[in-house]
């Protein structure tokens, strides 16, 4: 387990891809493993879609899980993403809003055009840091994203919605892609639950698709 920061509130860790953050009946979640590692109390306060890897935190204490819980309700957490997207966005970088249903049933999300019951606003920036001709995907766009929301499936569907789904995501139209998919935690920012200092923890995916782009320019 590749483990960033550990004290006695806090487990700060790259998630794998592929692997659920919480814990599993058959104890092979993420939160499974931690305990089995740490021997500890492992909180989880937020989630990462099965599929995307990257940084994420966990508090080691119910103290911590409390406080780590309010933070993120008073968006004192700041997340950014490295997203591979299919095409070229009509712009090198802008924010995109919308409205966003989540259908549990299918667990997807959906943009939709008026607020009701379920619907919550969903907001993000972003700014492309690469553009370059690949085969078999065509043409992809590394973006760095910035979560103003934390909506379900949020970057996936914002960017779907507007033709330019991402890498590998079958789920939101790009189900010709073999590959997993092209989302990563990349930079995360919170305060520490006890003192109160700002920590700040980044890093950079690798394997496949990642090594399709230069890291040296980003």
């Amino acid at each position: 387990m590749n483990i960033l920061y550990q004290d006695s509130d806090l487990i700060v860790c790259i998630k794998p891809p592929d692997t659920v953050s919480e814990n599993t009946p058959s104890k092979s979640g993420l939160a499974d493993l931690l305990t089995a590692q740490t021997g500890g109390y492992v909180g989880v306060v937020h989630r990462l879609d099965r599929g995307v890897g990257g940084v994420t935190v966990y508090a080691a204490s119910p103290f911590a899980a409390a406080k780590l819980s309010t933070a993120i309700q008073a968006h004192q957490v700041q997340k950014q993403y490295l997203a591979a997207v299919h095409g070229t966005m009509p712009s090198p970088q802008d924010s995109l809003r919308d409205l966003l249903f989540h259908d549990r049933r299918q667990n997807k999300t959906f943009v939709v055009s008026r607020a009701r019951a379920g619907v919550k606003e969903a907001l993000l920036d972003y700014q492309t840091l690469q553009i370059l001709q690949t085969e078999p995907h065509g043409i992809l766009s590394l973006l760095r994203v910035t979560l103003h929301t934390g909506r379900t499936h949020q970057i996936r569907v914002q960017f779907a919605s507007r033709g330019h789904a991402l890498l590998g995501d079958g789920k939101y139209g790009a189900s010709g892609d073999r590959c997993p998919i092209a989302l990563f935690a990349s930079q995360l920012s919170f305060p520490h639950p006890r003192t109160g200092k700002i920590m700040n923890f980044a890093a950079l995916p690798q394997g496949t698709p990642w090594e399709l782009f230069d890291w040296n320019t980003v």
